[in-house]
């Protein structure tokens, strides 16, 4: 087969489906164009939650990205093992993961290794656990600026929890993180207005605390969604993650963000039940199902389709041209964009690895672990 669109892969035929694809050069480009919003590879953080794979952060690395924000121990784990020196945990992490970021940090000394912290209780059983083994446990301050899913409410208190935590003698604190993943407006004058006005309330804090320590707190901001808002902000670091791979749920709401789909599903037609349906092999366990039925996948070689029902292994779908339906035949390959790409890329153990066309190898989606070796 030669490739006539952008997705078509030569080899498909030897590729086993449902499947996950990664197109190396699309990503690679995703690379180089967040890198040039952002100004420069210091400012940013990407979480590497989307992609989880070593391969990945991989060329990351080796366009100049020195830090990175991740979800969970096994990815701040895959990023230690793959070269990153600088590596945030963006969780507060309770009992007994306590200890396994204790271990993860003497398993690789080489990286620095920082959680979250939003509460002087829990900084305080990080300070003494940490104490007991001779060690020292590195923080941000997790505040909530209207997202209302973690991080303390900033308040005339915060500026005190902050110096409080600070004070404990086990805890490193080293500035403020702040998501504001809950402004999606499409409209960018409106999302830019929102993101700001959510923000003040974090420069302000950040203003005490530079008063009163004589330091810039260093401040992460944001994710995906906020990214093109902070991103002229010269003083915040910025932590995308989606745009290296892109989904098909962003580009309908970010609209100034011009990544590439970096990742798409294979599935093939495996039935033809009735008159203008076709069955798939794409059920819940291959493309992520959290949405509404009209948000969970496109396919870019069917046109004028609707997505019918999901079980596990099957996706039916009813076509709206009676010709097309007649043209496709049970094992015709399909390629589809995830409307959720993050949580679609946790559903598989490995990804084939797309170059010029062709798929060149398989390359393991080694963080959808839980746990590698910590």
């Amino acid at each position: 087969m030669v490739a006539t669109q952008w997705f078509d892969i030569e080899n498909v035929h030897t590729l086993d489906s449902p499947s996950l694809l990664i197109y190396a050069e699309r990503a690679e480009r995703n690379i180089g164009r967040m890198i040039a919003r952002a100004g420069d590879t210091e400012r940013l953080i990407p979480h590497i939650k989307t992609n989880k794979m070593p391969a990945v952060v991989q060329m990351m690395l080796s366009a100049g990205i020195t830090r990175f924000k991740c979800a969970t121990i096994a990815e701040a784990e895959m990023l230690a093992m793959t070269g990153a020196k600088y590596v945030v945990i963006a969780h507060q992490l309770v009992p007994p993961k306590t200890a396994r970021l204790l271990a993860l940090k003497q398993a690789y000394p080489g990286t620095f290794f920082a959680s979250l912290l939003d509460n002087l209780h829990t900084a305080q059983q990080h300070s003494d656990f940490f104490a007991v083994h001779g060690a020292t446990s590195d923080a941000f301050l997790d505040v909530n600026n209207g997202m209302d899913r973690s991080g303390t409410p900033i308040d005339a208190s915060t500026f005190e929890l902050y110096k409080q935590i600070a004070a404990l003698p086990s805890i490193h604190l080293h500035g403020v993180h702040a998501y504001d993943g809950h402004i999606r407006n499409d409209n960018f004058a409106e999302r830019t207005g929102k993101v700001e006005s959510g923000f003040a309330s974090v420069e302000a804090l950040c203003k005490e605390i530079e008063t009163f320590s004589g330091s810039t707190p260093m401040v992460i901001a944001g994710g995906t969604p906020a990214f093109s808002v902070h991103a002229p902000h010269v003083e915040r670091y910025c932590s995308p993650g989606t745009c290296v791979l892109w989904d098909w749920g962003y580009e309908g709401i970010l609209p100034e963000q011009e990544y590439e789909y970096a990742a798409l599903v294979l599935t093939r037609i495996v039935s033809k039940p009735s008159v203008g349906l076709i069955t798939v092999d794409m059920g819940h366990k291959a493309i992520a199902a959290e949405n509404p039925m009209d948000k969970r996948v496109r396919f870019l070689n069917l046109d004028a389709n609707e997505l019918m029902s999901q079980s596990e292994e099957h996706s039916v779908i009813r076509l709206r041209d009676a010709a097309a339906w007649e043209r496709l035949c049970v094992g015709d390959a399909l390629y589809g964009v995830p409307y959720h790409v993050c949580p679609t890329v946790n559903l598989y153990d490995e990804a084939y690895w797309v170059e010029h066309d062709v798929v060149t190898g398989v390359k393991p989606v080694l963080a959808r672990k839980r746990r590698i070796t910590v």
